[in-house]
């Protein structure tokens, strides 16, 4: 019956450690909210209730940081909406939309960041796509 047990936690022991991760494996997680693509939405919203005041790009991850005054920012919804319109150009070109809603009537301003999983903007073919998001003065770079 000993014989038995030790054999049953040997072989239990084995197979848990099979799933042990190494050091060179990369776990990829999802980093943000998803990119709308909706041509209809890129046309019909407005995109000047806010100002950017940094954009930072890491890996598919694209993390703005917005102000604008209000009196909670946890209440705030930032959409980032494609225009689903590629320019066949080198790099390819996406152009984007950045939309705030925010139905609060208070004089305090505030920042938020939000972060945007950009993996469904890859264009087939290419290894990078030059995002152009209204507002900003430059555009963005997303290689993958």
């Amino acid at each position: 019956m000993k014989l038995r047990k030790i054999i049953m936690f040997s072989l239990v022991s084995m197979f848990l450690m099979s799933f042990q991760c190494h050091e060179d494996d990369v776990i990829l997680l999802p980093c943000g909210l998803e990119v709308v693509s909706d041509n209809e939405a890129y046309e019909t919203s407005e995109s000047d209730n806010y100002g950017v005041l940094n954009v930072d790009l890491s890996g598919d991850c694209l993390t703005v940081d917005v102000t604008t005054s209000g009196c909670d920012n946890n209440d705030w919804v930032l959409t980032l909406i494609d225009s689903e319109n590629i320019a066949e150009s080198m790099p390819s070109q996406r152009y984007l939309k950045l939309t705030l809603f925010n139905n609060q009537d208070c004089s305090v301003v505030l920042e938020k960041a939000e972060t945007f999983d950009l993996s469904l903007l890859k264009v087939e073919g290419t290894n990078e796509v030059l995002l152009n998001i209204e507002g900003l003065s430059e555009s963005v770079l997303y290689s993958y």
